[in-house]
């Protein structure tokens, strides 16, 4: 027998092979869903610098910052979420159908709860340098395959966890982005401000990441700069872009997604995260190249010590259709309990006051 965080009710073991949250459910399909209590909220700056006007020294300019967005439940645990996207934030405040996301999820188990605008993105997009952005026609419909929503635009996977026919839905997933800079510089920006970030104690002492596409490599290179052992733990829904020790024998990339090459004591601090899982939706052969990267990651870590796996969602029963953004599907809550239990195995669940 477990107590359920979401709704204080006694739940009995159940040896189907359902989530725990699940069982909680079926034994109790009219439990009241806990209300979300908080302390407070806010946000701030953090990082960047402030430069001079080239000809009049005088006048000053702030910018390449990050921002932090917070939400602190009122009996808060000790670990905190940072919810990374390299696109928006929004991906983690909503389902696709508009549905509760992981913000609100996570919030009701009272874990705190930050969103990350990264340097140069969304409300930090104050650059120190000038930025360009060129509309591209393509976008919609390479953004359908490259989120996993089927093999070709708008030939949806049979079992795909997206409204297929909420055409809000899909308008609402296109139109939820933030101008990404891929590029080596910008990864090297954007780590450089989250290591401060993670060293400033400012997010807390026991900080996961939660990341999706591209910000999984940001994190792992945030995790090789920092001074700190403030992070905790590293979750990467479809990570693109890997980082790698010098020894490994591998080229870094001369592009934005890597690979990223650094030497073997800044690869160690990877190995010392208490927990890193690299996930991965569903239809997502083992010979993809970025299963192929994720594994050949993970060993390394653990090589040296650490705590990394690798998990594929299409693997697991009611996770079948998973998309690049497993958080925002409509089986989000399954994948919520998955990251339950990631937390629960790594020590990471504790009340900040000692209590269960």
């Amino acid at each position: 027998m477990w107590l359920c965080s979401l709704c204080g009710l006694k739940v009995n073991a159940d040896p189907t092979g359902l989530g725990r949250f699940a069982q909680c459910r079926a034994q109790n399909p009219s439990h009241p869903q806990t209300p979300i209590i908080l302390s407070r909220t806010g946000g701030f700056n953090i990082g960047g610098k402030t430069i001079p006007h080239p000809t009049l020294p005088t006048e000053t300019l702030s910018c390449d910052h990050g921002y932090l967005e917070y939400f602190l439940p009122w009996r808060p645990r000790k670990t905190s979420l940072l919810m990374w996207h390299s696109a928006s934030t929004q991906a983690f405040q909503n389902r696709w159908d508009g549905g509760e996301g992981f913000k609100d999820m996570f919030l009701r188990r009272d874990y705190p709860v930050w969103l990350w605008d990264a340097p140069r993105l969304g409300r930090a997009n104050w650059a120190c340098e000038a930025t360009s952005y060129t509309p591209s026609y393509t976008y919609d419909h390479g953004n359908f395959v490259a989120w996993n929503f089927g093999p070709r635009y708008k030939q949806w996977w049979p079992d795909v966890q997206f409204p297929t026919q909420n055409e809000t839905a899909w308008l609402q997933a296109t139109s939820n982005r933030y101008v990404e800079y891929d590029t080596i510089a910008n990864v090297e920006l954007q780590s450089d401000v989250a290591a401060i970030a993670a060293d400033s104690g400012k997010i807390g002492t026991d900080v996961v990441y939660l990341t999706n596409s591209a910000a999984g490599l940001r994190a792992m290179m945030t995790a090789t700069k920092a001074n700190s052992t403030n992070i905790k733990g590293i979750v990467m829904y479809e990570s693109v872009g890997y980082v790698y020790p010098d020894n490994a024998n591998i080229t870094a990339g001369r592009g934005g997604f890597g690979p990223f090459v650094v030497p073997l004591e800044r690869f160690k601090k990877l190995a010392r995260v208490p927990g890193i899982q690299f996930v991965w939706g569903d239809h997502r052969p083992e010979n993809y190249s970025g299963v192929v990267e994720s594994r050949l990651c993970a060993q390394l870590i653990n090589q040296y010590g650490g705590n990394a796996e690798v998990v594929k969602l299409g693997d697991i029963e009611g996770l079948q259709g998973s998309t690049h953004s497993p958080f925002a599907d409509l089986s989000n809550a399954r994948v919520a309990e998955l990251l339950d239990e990631f937390l629960e195995a790594n020590g990471l669940a504790e009340y900040e006051d000692g209590g269960d």
